[in-house]
């Protein structure tokens, strides 16, 4: 049996993302570790103005960030008419990832990566509120990208 597996990518930005194929491949990845079918969820690329406004009217934070989620479904899978499960929609601010990735000394594949792969874990429902919270989803996160191959190798 073949399992359905999707992601969505709508770049809202005048950036063409060329990492967006291993972006999409990272996060099948992590889907199948996951042991997600018959799944999809959607990665907006975004500039920090646009964020900015997410992350002002919807967390009531004044000022850009990196990655935004919005879960679908909190309590209740959320199933479309194909019977695929939609998760959400992840924002990501390309200027963000940008700036990190100098300020972190490391590509810009492999910021855009942990950004992708970190919402798709809240969008699963992992956050890092706490201590203990952080450590599991940021494990999760890191097995991911090294067991793929996304390093933090500076560039």
């Amino acid at each position: 049996m073949k399992y359905l597996n999707i992601i969505n990518f709508n770049n809202l930005t005048k950036k063409e993302i060329k990492e967006e194929k291993t972006i999409n491949e990272v996060l099948k990845f992590a889907m199948k570790k996951e042991g997600l079918h018959d799944t999809c969820f959607d990665i907006i690329f975004v500039d920090n103005s646009y964020i900015h406004k997410l992350n002002k009217e919807y967390r009531g934070i004044d000022r850009p960030t990196d990655v935004i989620t919005f879960a679908l479904d909190d309590d209740d899978k959320v199933i479309n008419d194909s019977g695929v499960h939609i998760l959400g929609d992840v924002y990501i601010s390309v200027e963000k990832a940008e700036e990190q990735a100098k300020e972190y000394g490391h590509s810009f594949l492999r910021e855009i990566c942990f950004l992708a792969v970190h919402g798709f874990y809240h969008l699963l429902g992992y956050d890092h509120q706490t201590e203990n919270e952080a450590k599991v989803m940021f494990g999760k996160q890191e097995e991911v990208l090294k067991e793929y191959g996304i390093t933090r190798e500076k560039r």
